[in-house]
């Protein structure tokens, strides 16, 4: 999700910040199941799938913006 940006910078704002931490996991929870879904071992809908991926970037909007007012 942070290509080029240093793993010890996302892990610093993990442990800093709780928000950051809620956002990456449920990001990471959302990747897990959209691909999963798209292999066929997650029996879902096309509709939930949809959904999913819709809230999966905005919390991937939401973990860059506070990214970047934290680095930056």
């Amino acid at each position: 999700m942070f290509e080029g940006q240093p793993q010890s910078e996302i892990d610093a704002l993990v442990k800093a910040d709780p928000e950051f931490k809620q956002l990456y996991q449920r990001h990471k929870t959302l990747d897990k199941k959209c691909m999963d879904a798209e292999l066929g071992v997650l029996p879902i809908d096309a509709d939930t799938l949809a959904q999913m991926k819709r809230e999966k970037l905005l919390a991937k909007e939401r973990l860059q913006r506070l990214y970047d007012q934290k680095v930056n």
